[in-house]
């Protein structure tokens, strides 16, 4: 990878090679967090091809879905025809650290928002949180571990209270609802299992 590399380059080439499908199955840390929640405005950046935007819609949120490559927000567009939600979901193309969406949110939730092409990941998160509305839920997600298969390896990997405080949050203006790793299973491209850690924060706008 050239260091050249913009981040919309290097993932409309990953999934211009990619299946258009996916799982079909939401994230379950954003099930965990997110199933008893009243359903309002929601924002997810990094949103690939929809599954957890999807998700949401179908229990009544209104989704703005971000992602940095055109390529997945058609596939995510496909899905979300697929589940007749599309007229709940609003898709936006945004290399992150240039332009972000608009409005407050009741939900603002990245998962594994994390990439090989440095884009100001921190800086991203923060304004993430300013889009926060007072009652609201931050929900970030991010790799603890790595698979024995992953070529995901930073040296070594932050710790939740690390990651937390990398927000540069206002301490009084929010309640942690969870900052900690949460284990699950993993399954690899050629048929690995492995038990590997998430970094998940979810926290409150007071």
């Amino acid at each position: 990878m050239s260091e050249s590399t913009t981040s919309e380059q290097f993932w409309e080439s990953r999934y211009a090679g990619a299946s258009p499908l996916s799982s079909g199955k939401p994230g379950t840390v954003l099930v965990r967090f997110a199933e008893h929640l009243k359903p309002g405005r929601a924002l997810e950046l990094g949103c690939a091809r929809g599954d957890d935007a999807v998700w949401l819609a179908t229990r009544g949120w209104n989704v703005v879905a971000v992602d940095v490559s055109h390529q997945v927000l058609g596939y995510a567009a496909d899905n979300a025809r697929r589940h007749a939600v599309a007229e709940k979901i609003t898709f936006e193309q945004h290399d992150l650290s240039q332009t972000f969406p608009d409005g407050e949110y009741n939900l603002v939730t990245a998962s594994f928002l994390e990439s090989p092409v440095e884009f100001g990941r921190s800086s991203v998160l923060k304004t993430a949180a300013g889009r926060v509305k007072s009652g609201g839920l931050l929900l970030i997600t991010s790799h603890g571990s790595a698979a024995s298969w992953s070529d995901h390896r930073p040296s070594p990997f932050p710790t939740p209270d690390e990651a937390c405080a990398d927000l540069r949050l206002n301490a009084d203006a929010w309640q942690p609802l969870f900052v900690g790793n949460i284990e699950r299973l993993a399954r690899g491209p050629n048929g690995e299992t492995g038990n590997i850690l998430d970094t998940v924060i979810a926290l409150h706008r007071l």
